[in-house]
């Protein structure tokens, strides 16, 4: 039997197809698992050619959903060739919540651990706004990233060289 290896850019770009297609939902996570890429470690650690931050603050379904096709979009362009971050902060940290005290559709929640475990789109929760309402790390999904101030997550992304986009 032979053993599984680790993702190709191949897969992704495969995986950034199905995502685009809205898909997401049909891989089964058996599937998932075997194609799964880690997440770059640290803030802005990617080295793509191209890298862009995401700003994401409200808890608008539709708002959310934009910002999805978007990263969607530039995964299906850019496959590896492509650094994501998403800042959340704000009414959109529910997102990023294990137990969300605003409603997050399952559709979204699929997206979210999707993109993040298979894409390795890096979302980056502030701490802030996490302290506001009384979470921990512990509160977040296990792949969301806690940075003590959201705003100085994007500054230093764009330090880094990621081009900034608020929606």
């Amino acid at each position: 039997m032979k053993a599984l290896s680790a993702p190709t850019p191949s897969r992704r770009s495969w995986l950034g197809r199905l995502l685009t297609l809205g898909a997401v939902g049909a891989v089964s996570p058996v599937a998932r698992a075997a194609t799964e890429a880690p997440a770059p470690p640290g803030i802005g650690q990617g080295d793509a050619p191209h890298k862009i931050v995401y700003q994401l603050n409200k808890a608008d379904e539709a708002y959310q959903e934009a910002i999805f096709n978007s990263i969607s979009a530039l995964l299906k362009k850019y496959g590896d060739d492509v650094a994501i971050a998403v800042v959340v902060w704000g009414p959109g940290i529910h997102l990023l919540a294990r137990n969300p005290q605003r409603p997050v559709t399952e559709l979204h929640k699929q997206r979210v651990r999707s993109m993040a475990e298979s894409y390795g789109v890096e979302f980056i929760a502030c701490g802030n706004t996490m302290h506001t309402v009384g979470w921990t790390k512990a509160d977040m999904l296990p792949f969301a990233k806690v940075e003590e101030v959201g705003a100085a997550a994007v500054m230093e992304l764009q330090e880094k060289g990621y081009r900034y986009l608020a929606w």
